[in-house]
């Protein structure tokens, strides 16, 4: 499956009074790379949302390595895993400048009917993309 890779820099809004990146700012990192992930399908988020149809984290398995600090630069790798009818596993990794793995993820998202508030079949051009 399909790889993509996000590079995002530490700053200061991102840590605590010692320069470490606060646990939460992860699943920024990971949600950022996502959605440029899309973007780079040129799939736009805003369209989806005036046809009724969002993506949310359904379940989300992450694990800490080793801190990230104020001023590094993070990779976001994200590998598409697999892709099912109203859902998408994606495999996430944040790699410091050293190339050393930070943090890693395995997120559950669901392609939602907003009016219905129940999952519904993933957007065609999404799947292709990905398979």
């Amino acid at each position: 499956m399909r790889q993509f890779n996000w590079n995002v820099r530490v700053y200061y809004e991102d840590t605590d009074a010692g320069g470490v990146v606060y646990h939460a700012r992860y699943l920024a990192f990971f949600e950022r790379a996502r959605t440029e992930i899309l973007r780079q399908l040129d799939i736009s988020q805003q369209k989806l949302l005036q046809e009724g149809i969002a993506f949310v984290v359904k379940n989300m398995d992450i694990n800490y390595h080793s801190p990230a600090h104020l001023d590094d630069m993070l990779t976001v790798s994200t590998r598409v895993e697999q892709v099912r009818k109203a859902s998408i596993i994606f495999k996430q990794t944040i790699f410091n400048q050293n190339n050393q793995v930070i943090c890693t993820a395995k997120v559950l998202i669901a392609s939602v009917d907003l009016t219905k508030m129940k999952p519904c079949g993933l957007p065609k051009l999404l799947v292709l993309e990905f398979i």
